[in-house]
């Protein structure tokens, strides 16, 4: 139960990392909210490195 708990918390904070660093840089959002969702805290490496769209 505990450990559901925590990868739950997890990933929130993997969400809401990659959409304050993608927002910022004006990238895809719900993209990378997505590859959050599914990757975990391993997203947040691949978002610094993502083109932005200036």
């Amino acid at each position: 139960m505990h450990f559901l708990v925590a990868a739950t918390l997890v990933t929130l904070f993997s969400v809401f990392t990659c959409y304050a660093i993608v927002k910022r840089r004006r990238g895809d959002t719900v993209y990378w909210v997505v590859m959050a969702i599914l990757l975990g805290p391993l997203a947040i490496p691949f978002a610094f490195f993502a083109k932005s769209k200036f």
